[in-house]
């Protein structure tokens, strides 16, 4: 079989691993790059051999991609995406799919009428680790599960990331940036979801960044940095989940599931394994 052409938006801080660890698969051949500052695109190409360095619009417009994969700011994820599928590309968005749940059908009902493949991050549900524990939960290790509690809790990205504003600006924040991760492996293990309410909050209106290039430079807040949610599943479990950017250190667990027989850890979705831990009366294991 001959690998599949794929064409990647968005030049930025992350699209370095992807142009990493693309050539480990091969079924995919990473033949250009773009960026709406094409700079960077021909940055990134030269850096990682990538054959052809253009704009967005020279990259939908190329009949050899078939796969887009879209690694803009969240904002703009739909309409890249939507362009993809609209050209009759596959798409696979960094996490989220989409801002809004209306861009997000638009987007599911377009691939579907083109014929094409819609994806998105995280997929580090299907690491070793939670697949362990889905199998164990499958298998009634645990019992029924009965709730579940996930914590993503810290102080943003400002002090560490080279161009942190958009993480404070609508798209971003603790939820859309990393509550994929988390979300998914919630219902991975446990099953659909069927009602949502939460309660946010914004506790620094205004961040500073202390990392470089834009050290000392000012970011207005403008999405909530503190989610405090509820889940409740179509099974009858009930989950709690928080993420928050206001938080200067906590000691909560990542995930854990809560069944009628017993208690599970679940390893950090934010990475692809680690220790899966179980409690059942009298035992520990």
């Amino acid at each position: 079989m001959s690998p599949v052409k794929v064409g990647v938006v968005g030049c930025g801080t992350i699209s370095s691993i992807y142009f990493q660890i693309g050539p480990e698969f091969k079924v995919l051949d990473i033949v250009a790059c773009a960026d709406l500052f094409v700079d960077k695109a021909r940055e990134q190409a030269k850096k990682f051999g990538i054959p052809k360095a253009c704009t967005v619009d020279e990259l939908m417009a190329d009949p050899e991609i078939q796969i887009v994969i879209n690694l803009t700011i969240p904002a703009a994820h739909a309409e890249v995406g939507m362009a993809a599928l609209a050209a009759g590309k596959s798409v696979y968005n960094e996490k989220p799919l989409s801002v809004t749940r209306e861009d997000g059908k638009r987007m599911v009902d377009l691939a579907r009428k083109n014929n094409v493949r819609i994806g998105g991050a995280p997929d580090t549900f299907l690491g070793g680790g939670i697949q362990t524990c889905r199998k164990l939960i499958d298998d009634g290790v645990v019992g029924a599960p009965i709730a579940a509690t996930a914590f993503m809790m810290g102080h943003g990205h400002e002090s560490w990331h080279p161009d942190p504003d958009f993480y404070y600006q609508p798209g971003g924040g603790p939820m859309f940036d990393m509550g994929p991760y988390y979300l998914t492996a919630l219902t991975n293990l446990i099953g659909p979801v069927s009602r949502v309410s939460g309660s946010t909050r914004v506790t620094f209106p205004e961040r500073k960044i202390t990392s470089e290039p834009k050290k000392g430079e000012t970011i207005t807040v403008n999405v909530p940095t503190h989610v405090a949610g509820i889940l409740d599943f179509q099974n009858g479990a009930i989950g709690t989940i928080i993420t928050s950017f206001d938080v200067w250190a906590h000691a909560c667990p990542r995930i854990e599931i809560y069944g009628s027989e017993g208690s599970m850890s679940v390893p950090d979705p934010n990475s692809f394994g680690g220790p899966v831990k179980i409690r059942k009366p009298g035992d520990d294991v």
